[in-house]
């Protein structure tokens, strides 16, 4: 094969193919490759509607008649002589059958019939809002099951009993639960972002119970803080009979709360009520005047929980929740797992990153929560619950949380790991941090106004931007702080502590957060979670209170190393409704001054890719590839063995080293032919008018483009695009860029870890403190001049102290002060060995800075060397003295001197004629003479002037 090989080679002239002839092979093969791929690939399978109003029976007698406005979702191929599985999808709160369209289309291109509908209260649906109730909405699941049953092209398990999964989003994920424990023809579900106790969901407590009497216990988990906000947005869309709602993977849809299509009034006429149920109704507004969970609003509430026939569940389970969301956090998901799992049902629990309050989170999530669904379905639906494709255990745990920069931009990647065995959100393995400080008192403000914003319900991502930028008010909060983090950590779960409350009236509702803190003391709260506290029987003082143990809502962040974590106890949150008279509390950690935070942490593996949809089709695209990819990689080796990687031993100490440069587009030629060397301890200058060719130059040295012919040696090395050597160098070419939501601080370390480099290794402190910007390093970049981002853009290139420094125009748009700064930032830089190549146009700067020049015009160097050397001796001088008359007596005793004059005031203009400066100014010193200044009458700018002529009119930079 080898030997065919190399005839083929040779009979073609392959072997002395140019590299732009194997490129275009290459890029042929591979279009070729992808067009093969795409139209081998299967297309989703076509899929026909079917819209109707369905009529069926419910309430507790089954005889209250509700209208259904229904849309079925039929794959093509569905037929009497070929059934297929079926799903019924539910829709968020406050939606109808048009919000998750997107989804239906999806799941039916999968094969499925699926069946949407609008619950009773919405749209264009009859009947009042019971809130998911037994007898209600689960009731009129169960006769759309009865339906599909009915429909030929359904698959049956029994006469009556489809095959059939129900899945859906908070609202439609408690009635997928719901239906599977009250009508067992239900073969597997999804719900997702939903609840397990309602009364508790909306009453949160964090308190974690300790008192041993199961009764007590069940109180105070009940007695807990009210979820105004929530609530209250829950019961405004209802009386509107609103659209929109929650689509597959939880985001809030647009039009969710804008009651577009109205709603009839409640049938007692309430205006208050709209389409809600009268029993519903009423409590909301009882409960929401008292802010108190009462008996009657319990029971009715429980009514509409999973939590009280979990047991009855036979269902196969995947719960999916979101780690943000503060209507139903990821404990939600916790309890329904360990409810139904205890019976031995199957379950598999997946957290994402979106939720009510962060919408979908990054499509990569998405992706992969789609694809777990459809596994999922598969499994249980078409493979009889066998060993299905790739099917995983039931019992897996699977999360994600955004990687890269999430600090920067929020995220648009999300990484997903799994683990065999679900934790729970006590995590697999924990972490404990001390925390430590005193007790303080803090205010509760009357009327819980004004009160500290943790998040905005329903607000998706703008939620999610608040979250991270919660202001704790004066008076009103108290924390502690632990010390930096030596490693990282990521938490995987609620973390838990202790504290202690007195209070004047024996009662306090307070609210406990746990903050990310990085070293330049930016707080962040992940995704704006808080835990509700209400504690009673409370002592009037703190030496009598005992700590009670605080769950915080379970969460998955990465804590960097460097950072701390505050927890702060608070008094008022605008989500929330507490205390309405003032009132001062005092709080602590603990028992004393210090307690240990509990960090849950899980040890899982990344997933490879989150959307294992793709996973056969990306290995078929890589075979098919392969023929291109192998003529790129046969250019590639052929050119690296031409690379030349020796080192110079002559220059290997040497910072720069360039020779005989040169750089054509095509026909146009920037840089000619460049000399110069650059060594340690100078500061040299690459002058030049305009389309001289410097940036180019820099652009080379930099590794940022090639040169067509030529060397750059760095420290004796041979430049190449990503060469090892290019770590020594620190560069600003073109301007700073920032992100300018981030400080100063969080911009270089940003940049630093992009390198990959350790931290350590940076010299943060040295880079600082040689580009003098103080505490400005801490303030937002969006509030920089543009001086100091120059400085900043300094910073940034000096971080690990590189020994050759490359800057293009760093004193752009600074003015005469910053610019004066600029030359001592660079003149201390270039001490201890270092090295500075900076290109200016700022002649008389440079003849201050630099202690070497290069001069460029029309791509070659026209003069090099030591700046005076390039100025040149010039006889004439000027000198500022202090005594006029004192300093011409004194020049007139002087051998040598030709002649001078008196120019203004303090200022002589001499002719030294045979005498050197120095001397003429040793003299002057020894006779009493005080001398200001010393300036060579000729100057760098007449010198360059006189080097590159007049030839730079109209040209451009290049």
């Amino acid at each position: 094969m080898r030997a065919l090989a190399a005839r083929w080679w040779a009979r073609t002239g392959a072997g002395r193919w140019s590299r732009r002839r194997w490129i275009g092979l290459g890029t042929a093969v591979v279009l070729l490759a992808a067009a093969a791929v795409w139209a081998a690939w299967p297309t989703p399978t076509a899929y026909r509607t079917v819209d109707e109003r369905v009529t069926v029976r419910s309430g507790p007698d089954g005889t209250e008649s509700v209208t259904l406005d229904t849309r079925l979702y039929l794959p093509k191929d569905a037929s009497a002589g070929h059934r297929v599985p079926a799903l019924l999808l539910a829709h968020g709160f406050g939606g109808t059958k048009e919000s998750v369209t997107a989804d239906a289309e999806d799941l039916a291109g999968l094969g499925y019939a699926v069946l949407t509908w609008t619950a009773r209260g919405f749209g264009a649906s009859t009947g009042q809002i019971h809130l998911d109730a037994p007898d209600y909405e689960v009731r009129d699941a169960s006769r759309l099951l009865d339906h599909l049953a009915e429909r030929p092209e359904i698959r049956l398990d029994g006469s009556g009993d489809p095959r059939v999964g129900v899945l859906g989003g908070s609202y439609g994920g408690a009635l997928s639960l719901l239906l599977a424990a009250y009508d067992h023809r239900v073969d597997a579900i999804v719900p997702m972002i939903t609840w397990n106790d309602l009364g508790r969901s909306l009453f949160a407590q964090s308190v974690q119970p300790a008192t041993g009497d199961p009764a007590a216990d069940e109180a105070i988990s009940y007695d807990g803080v009210f979820k105004q906000s929530w609530a209250g947005i829950f019961f405004g869309s209802g009386t509107g009979g609103g659209r929109g709602g929650l689509s597959l993977g939880g985001g809030t849809d647009a039009t969710a709360l804008s009651g577009a299509e109205g709603g009839a009034p409640s049938a007692a006429g309430n205006p208050q009520c709209g389409r809600w149920a009268e029993d519903v109704c009423q409590t909301y507004l009882r409960i929401a005047t008292t802010g108190r969970l009462d008996a009657p609003a319990r029971e009715l509430l429980t009514a509409s929980s999973p939590a009280s026939v979990l047991d009855r569940i036979k269902a196969p389970t995947l719960l999916i929740q979101g780690a943000a969301d503060s209507l139903f956090p990821l404990s939600e998901a916790d309890a329904n797992a360990r409810g139904i799992a205890a019976k031995g049902t199957p379950v598999r629990v997946a957290w994402f990153t979106g939720g009510h309050d962060g919408g979908e989170g990054p499509q990569s999530d998405q992706d992969r929560l789609k694809y777990l669904t459809a596994q999922w379905f598969d499994r249980y639906l078409k493979n009889d619950g066998l060993k299905g494709d790739g099917a995983a255990p039931a019992d897996t745990f699977t999360y994600s949380r955004i990687t890269g920069l999430d600090a920067v931009d929020r995220g648009t990647m999300a990484t997903g790991y799994q683990v065999t065995d679900y934790p729970g959100v006590d995590g697999a393995g924990s972490v404990r941090v001390r925390l430590s400080g005193p007790p303080r008192s803090i205010a509760n403000p009357p009327n819980g106004t004004p009160a500290a914003l943790s998040s905005l319900p329903s607000a998706g991502a703008l939620a999610s931007f608040v979250s991270g930028a919660v202001t704790d008010l004066p008076g009103q909060h108290a924390r502690w702080e632990s010390a930096p983090l030596d490693e990282n950590l990521t938490i995987v779960g609620s973390p838990t502590v202790s504290i202690r409350a007195a209070s004047p009236t024996g009662e306090a509702v307070l609210f406990v957060k746990l903050y990310d803190v990085d070293p330049a003391g930016s707080a962040t709260l992940s995704n704006g979670l808080i835990a509700p506290v209400r504690l009673t029987g409370l002592p009037t003082t703190i030496a009598e209170a005992q700590p009670v143990r605080v769950v915080l809502p379970a969460i998955v962040r990465e804590i960097e190393a460097g950072h701390r974590l505050r927890l702060t106890v608070a008094t008022a949150d605008q989500s929330y409704l507490g205390p309405v008279a003032p009132a001062v509390y005092t709080v602590g950690i603990g028992a004393g001054s210090s307690a240990d935070l509990t960090l849950p942490t899980v040890a899982a593996t990344p997933i490879a890719t989150a959307d294992a949809l793709w996973l056969y089709v990306l290995i078929g695209l890589v075979a098919l590839l392969a023929v291109g990819l192998l003529a790129a990689v046969a250019v590639a080796r052929r050119r690296n063995r031409r690379l030349d990687r020796s080192v110079v031993a002559e220059h290997a100490d040497t910072p720069l080293r360039v020779r005989g440069l040169r750089k054509t587009y095509g026909d146009f030629v920037a840089v000619d032919h460049i000399d110069f060397t650059v060594e340690r301890g100078q500061v040299v200058g690459l002058l030049g008018p305009n389309g001289a060719g410097k940036t180019t130059s820099l652009r080379v040295l930099m590794g940022l483009t090639q040169a067509t012919r030529g060397d750059v040696l760095i420290f004796g090395h041979r430049l190449a695009p990503g060469a090892p050597v290019l770590s020594r160098i620190g560069a600003l070419v073109e301007g700073p860029g920032f992100l300018p939501h981030l400080t100063g601080e969080q911009n270089l370390r940003a940049y630093w870890k992009a390198t990959g480099r350790p931290w350590e290794q940076a010299r943060f402190g040295e880079a600082l403190e040689i580009a003098g910007l103080g505490d400005a390093i801490n303030r937002k970049v969006k509030t920089y001049s543009h001086g100091m981002k120059q400085r900043l853009a300094v910073a940034q290139a000096m971080l690990g102290l590189p020994e050759l420094l490359v800057l293009d125009e760093p004193t752009d748009g600074l003015d005469p002060p910053q610019i004066a700064e600029m030359r001592r930032v660079l003149q201390r830089y270039a001490q201890d060995g270092r090295a500075v190549l900076v290109s200016s146009h700022l002649l008389a700067e440079v003849e201050q800075t630099c202690t070497h020049a290069v001069v460029v015009n029309k791509g070659k160097v026209v003069a090099s060397g030591r700046v005076e050397e390039i100025v040149g001796d010039s006889p004439t001088t000027l000198l500022d003295v202090t005594d006029v008359d004192l300093a011409s007596r004194t020049l007139d005793r002087l051998d040598g001197v030709a002649g001078y004059a008196v120019d203004g005031e303090r200022t002589l203009v001499v002719d030294l004629g045979d005498l050197s400066r120095a001397d003429a100014v040793t003299a002057l010193v020894k006779a009493g003479v005080g001398i200001d200044r010393v300036t060579p009458r000729r100057r760098l700018e007449d010198a360059f002037l006189a080097l590159v002529g007049e030839s730079t009119a109209g040209s451009g930079d290049r």
